[in-house]
């Protein structure tokens, strides 16, 4: 039967520190050198044995003015010593051999818009940080991220919409701004601007249910009577531009996703009044675990970034 592991180490186990200080003494038959070679000085050396014999109650030392010599008690301490000292450094090198194969990889998770728009320019700002390491990234929308975190399938996820998941902390990153737009054909191209009720009202290409775009567009309009049965409603970004540009209908989406058809204007951007349609771009992880590693360094990229709104 296997012997009960205690809760603390006992009174008279003397620190690694200590242990260390004793096989230089060891090693080298002088407390000045070994001293050096620990790279303390001899007086708190000196003390640092002295308060191990007191602990241990035995001498460990004969000091001279040739040196110091292991008594028999000092040399049986110091076999046990090595032994614990080797299995500290093992244990080390084991942490350490954790620590590299953590850092050889990365896990990202992302909305689709972060994924798009804001993921490339860190992953290469991080590649240069980081050449050893191997990123993967799952795109999906903001709820398929945050289960990705608590299942454990990403190290960092990044999210849109107005609070942080359950079970997952986070930080806010950017604001971002969503925006009604149109083919250049559609009627509302030649509006200077909207009210939110017909906004509500109209027949929408939307985000699918659980994407931050969708969760922010639901709720800024729940006070003036709730989105219309939408007209399509497509799981990604590109899908709904191009069903946009098509002239099929409205459509809302992240300000950061349309600079191109907007300075092309094969869309058109529509002013709304009275409705507040901006939100937080957020980096999250599991609740109580920070960022490390690799995830912590891309954490930190994404601080020297400015906003998207």
């Amino acid at each position: 039967m296997p012997s009960p592991v205690p809760s603390s180490l006992p009174h008279r186990v003397p620190d690694l520190g200590a242990m260390v200080l004793l096989l230089a003494v060891a090693r080298h038959g002088s407390l000045g050198r070994a001293a050096r070679d620990v790279g303390i000085s001899q007086p708190a050396a000196s003390g640092r044995i002295r308060s191990m014999e007191r602990q241990l109650g035995v001498a460990l030392l004969d000091r001279s003015p040739r040196g110091s010599r292991l008594t028999d008690a000092g040399a049986l301490v110091t076999d046990w010593a090595r032994r614990v000292v080797e299995a500290a450094e093992a244990f080390d090198a084991g942490a350490q051999a954790l620590r590299d194969r953590r850092d050889s990889r990365l896990r990202v998770a992302a909305s689709m818009t972060i994924a798009e728009y804001l993921l490339p320019g860190w992953l290469i700002a991080l590649g240069a940080e980081r050449p050893g390491t191997a990123v993967s990234l799952l795109a999906g929308n903001s709820a398929a991220v945050a289960l990705r975190l608590l299942a454990g399938e990403a190290d960092l996820g990044f999210v849109e919409g107005l609070s942080i998941p359950e079970g997952l902390d986070g930080t806010v990153i950017a604001h971002d701004r969503l925006v009604v737009v149109v083919a250049p054909s559609h009627p509302w191209a030649r509006r200077s601007r909207l009210s939110p009720r017909e906004l509500a009202q109209e027949p929408l290409i939307l985000r699918e249910h659980g994407s931050g775009t969708r969760q922010v567009l639901d709720a800024a309009l729940a006070s003036h009577g709730g989105l219309a049965r939408p007209l399509l409603e497509l799981s990604s970004t590109t899908a709904v531009k191009g069903a946009a540009e098509s002239g099929a209908g409205p459509c809302v989406l992240s300000e950061l996703a349309l600079g191109e058809e907007l300075s092309a204007r094969r869309l058109v951007k529509v002013p709304v009044e009275g409705v507040r349609l901006r939100r937080q771009l957020r980096a999250v992880w599991p609740a109580g675990h920070r960022p490390t590693g690799p995830a912590r360094d891309l954490l930190s990229l994404t601080a020297r970034k400015p906003d998207g709104a």
